[in-house]
């Protein structure tokens, strides 16, 4: 536990931690990833690149060191880092990489002046508290995976059992496992981590699954990035009857039950998990307000397939916008960006609702604020990052 002390030193570095908590981990990143090559696979190179996994994290630091002395004050942000941690299977052995190169960012980027060794003594305790929390909880999850009905721990081989092309972009993969065992069930929502070696390289990847699981399969629906490694290896070199080692289902970005009328708002390939919570909804009663966004008809996924349920479904409305106009596209879509005015028409009159939106940052951005405006109560309108997690103000 911190003392007095540790908890005060950490929390008069916060300043630090806003003005250059992002530069500090940045050189984290660098020292870590070229010293140890062991750790590379657990992260993203196209989200090093960008800047978002070092914002990510330098935010992630930042609200630690703020609530040093009041940890639940955190939310979920938590369980957010410990389902990521499960699905990639972070380890134990890996906490003490980080903790050595995080110091040794701090120590390098703040200098000596700051950096004293009563400073230094307090960030390695306030580390080894939070790798304490971490590792403890992410080891109960796996023990639960590991134990739950068709769970398994670590990486587990499946077969490609299809592959159907779902939109101009997207493809699903239909995966089965090798040794024709039961799967561990996956709530809506959730993603799996996925082991790929390209070229002599190992990268792991998390992918939404994109229906409900049952004894049999898993599902989900990748769309080709214009310079992802892994999902372009996907689309062009993994095929049906090809094998690929998969983690368990994680993710708290699930659908929580309610009787309050259900909004799925997705902009592209943020689609993927809204799909296995529509299949969940339309188990129940509750009135499901479906509306998707795409750049036109030609990237648009899963259309068919939802106005098919809602001919069968009552409770379900679907809505379409899209962003051009492609002049061949079914009609029963509106063309232009989804604008407030729009979506207080597409959404239910009462606005006591449970609203779920996922896709480009900037597209959620501008929902949570349309949400807000609209009237909806923010602990019900939810939202998940497909990469790092970032702010939406």
């Amino acid at each position: 536990m911190l003392s007095v002390q540790d908890r005060a030193i950490i929390k008069s570095t916060v300043p630090l931690l806003e003005s250059g908590g992002e530069a500090l981990i940045t050189h984290f990143y660098r020292m870590m990833l070229s010293e140890y090559p062991q750790v590379r696979p657990l992260f993203n190179q196209a989200h090093q690149a960008s800047g978002d996994q070092p914002r990510a994290l330098a935010n992630g630091v930042l609200m630690y060191a703020r609530h040093i002395d009041q940890l639940d004050q955190l939310g979920d942000l938590v369980a957010k880092i410990i389902n990521k941690h499960v699905a990639l299977q972070i380890l134990p052995e890996h906490y003490p990489i980080v903790g050595t190169c995080l110091l040794r960012a701090i120590s390098e980027v703040l200098g000596e002046e700051i950096a004293t060794p009563q400073v230094m003594s307090a960030w390695a305790a306030a580390y080894g508290q939070l790798a304490d929390i971490l590792i403890g909880a992410e080891t109960s999850i796996y023990d639960q995976k590991e134990q739950a009905p068709g769970g398994w721990r670590g990486a587990r081989e499946f077969i490609v059992a299809d592959k159907v092309q779902e939109s101009s972009e997207i493809v699903s993969f239909y995966f089965e496992p090798a040794d024709k065992g039961p799967i561990l069930a996956s709530e809506p929502g959730q993603y799996i981590g996925m082991q790929l070696f390209l070229d002599g390289e190992e990268i792991r990847r998390n992918y939404s699954l994109s229906s409900l699981s049952n004894s049999k399969h898993y599902r989900i629906s990748v769309k080709r990035e214009p310079n992802g490694r892994a999902s372009n290896h996907l689309h062009d070199q993994l095929h049906v009857g090809d094998s690929i080692q998969l983690f368990p289902p994680s993710g708290e970005f699930t659908l929580t039950e309610s009787d309050k009328p259900l909004v799925l708002i997705s902009g592209g390939v943020g689609i993927t998990p809204t799909l296995a919570m529509l299949e969940a909804a339309l188990k129940t009663e509750r009135p499901v307000h479906f509306i998707h966004c795409a750049r036109n008809g030609s990237v648009h996924a899963f259309r068919d397939w939802i106005d098919d349920l809602a001919e069968r479904h009552p409770q379900l409305q679907r809505f379409y916008c899209y962003a051009e106009d492609d002049g061949v596209s079914p009609a029963a879509h509106k063309v232009g960006l989804l604008s407030e005015e729009q979506l207080a028409e597409w959404m239910p009159e009462h606005r006591d609702v449970d609203a779920y939106f996922l896709g480009p940052k900037g597209f959620m951005a501008a929902i949570k604020r349309h949400l807000k405006a609209l009237g909806v109560p923010e602990k019900q309108s939810r939202y998940e990052f497909f990469g790092p997690a970032s702010a939406l103000e």
